[in-house]
């Protein structure tokens, strides 16, 4: 499938949060509508793809619409966001990004992530959420450890398994080595990292997989599909190709008990540093 891509001017960019992510961050922010990670792996099971008022009636994964003068209304938009996120919330914390990933391959045409970070380098929110599927990440290591100086910063990079193929569904967009990669560079930056198992994916040795993540991260965040897709016991998920290939590759992975099967596993592995649901990507770790 082709990626229609394309341009376009916001009025705003930084979004109040609601539903899942009101308890982990203030704001949202979007630098492109649309991703073209949406025919990998990562698209399979993706919320977004049943957001009407985002895709407009386009296939999920065949189209990219950057927002390029996301940084111009950053900074129009910056001190009376804050000024509401610290007196209703406590803090102005943006999740970068909830809907599309920040480093698409369209990001090395358009830059509009690498000009937002400049805009919050000059204009920091107290905390920083940055939400990858990939390891173009690493394009900005300059400026992600920069921004680690100017505000509480996070790069959680998204590796829902140690396997890098699933029979009948696409690969991922980058492979498991690569994001681990990844985050082993930015970590020996100073760049906070959290791995997100997200969704949680059979995992073929789970022990290793979390002595893995341990070695390369602050910590790491398990979420299953089943409360994970702001649907009812993950009714968006059911209706796509994803349980049934997990139940293909490991029986009862599909279900919720799978992920109470794990999170033990990752605490034995990583004491302290494991979140679970929408507590972990809020920053909150249990042991």
């Amino acid at each position: 499938m082709g990626i229609r891509a394309s341009t376009t001017r916001v009025r705003s960019i930084l979004t109040r949060t609601s539903g899942y992510l009101s308890d982990v961050c203030s704001h949202s922010l979007q630098p492109y509508r649309g991703c073209s990670f949406g025919n990998s792996l990562c698209g399979v099971a993706c919320y977004v793809q049943h957001n009407a008022l985002l895709t407009r009636g386009e296939a999920w994964g065949s189209f990219v619409e950057a927002r390029i003068n996301a940084a111009e209304i950053y900074h129009e938009q910056h001190a009376r966001e804050a000024r509401w996120a610290r007196r209703e919330r406590g803090a102005f914390e943006i999740f970068f990004s909830s809907s599309t990933d920040p480093f698409l391959p369209h990001e090395a045409t358009y830059g509009v992530s690498g000009q937002l970070l400049d805009a919050m380098l000059a204009e920091p929110p107290d905390t920083l959420i940055v939400q990858t599927h990939g390891d173009g990440v690493l394009r900005e290591r300059e400026r992600l450890a920069a921004l680690a100086g100017r505000c509480s910063l996070r790069v959680q990079i998204s590796i829902e398994s140690d396997l890098d193929a699933m029979p009948g569904l696409p690969p991922p967009s980058c492979n498991v080595d690569r994001r681990f990669r990844a985050a082993e560079i930015l970590h020996g930056d100073g760049v906070g990292v959290v791995i997100t198992v997200s969704p949680l994916l059979p995992i073929e040795d789970p022990k290793r997989f979390f002595e893995r993540i341990g070695r390369v991260a602050d910590a790491c965040v398990i979420d299953h599909y089943i409360g994970g897709d702001g649907s009812k016991g993950g009714a968006r998920t059911r209706r796509t190709g994803l349980p049934a290939a997990m139940e293909a590759l490991l029986p009862g992975s599909s279900e919720l008990a799978y992920r109470e099967e794990i999170v033990p596993i990752a605490r034995a592995a990583m004491p302290g540093r494991v979140g679970v649901s929408r507590a972990g990507f809020a920053g909150r770790y249990e042991a």
